[in-house]
């Protein structure tokens, strides 16, 4: 059984909070506001509005706003006054299945095949990097080396007082 009932909901309460924080607290006055009059623990908002709500920025969301309140057996949806409310489409799920049916299953293990033949082709390219990656690396850590221990040497010592 659904119920439908208009709401001018005030939101003044948002402007006791920090301005970057003013209309996300809107939402939540409104989402409190319809639990406690529709008897319902799920709302629903709708994009146009939140939408409303958002339109003056984080910072300057509206005082109070006017919306339509449908409620059913589980839920709440929250619509403003004169927006069109669209039906939920079960169909889609059906039509999806009937795309899936009409695949024949053949070419999916030719494409299975198709790829295992360019991954064995792949490997031994990343071989070859490896092992010329693993030839520089021990020369240019011995040339490091060498070359801390020559910087060592040349360091000069500090010279005694007399």
């Amino acid at each position: 059984m659904k119920k439908e009932q208009l709401y001018t909901i005030p939101l003044g309460k948002a402007y006791l909070y920090t301005r970057t924080k003013r209309t996300m607290r809107t939402i939540k006055l409104l989402r409190e506001f319809v639990i406690r009059h529709s008897k319902r623990v799920d709302v629903r908002i709708s994009l146009a509005v939140n939408e409303f709500l958002w339109l003056g920025s984080m910072q300057h969301p509206p005082r109070k706003v006017r919306v339509k309140v449908i409620s059913d057996d589980k839920m709440a949806y929250v619509y403003l006054p004169d927006e069109k409310i669209e039906a939920e489409k079960p169909e889609e799920v059906k039509a999806t299945d009937k795309k899936v049916e009409g695949k024949p299953e053949a070419p999916k293990e030719s494409k299975i095949e198709a790829k295992k033949e360019v991954a064995v082709k792949a490997e031994p390219v990343k071989e070859v990097k490896v092992e010329a990656k693993k030839e520089v690396k021990p020369e240019a850590k011995v040339e490091k080396e060498v070359a801390k221990k020559t910087e060592v040497k040349e360091k000069p010592k500090k010279e005694e007082k007399k």
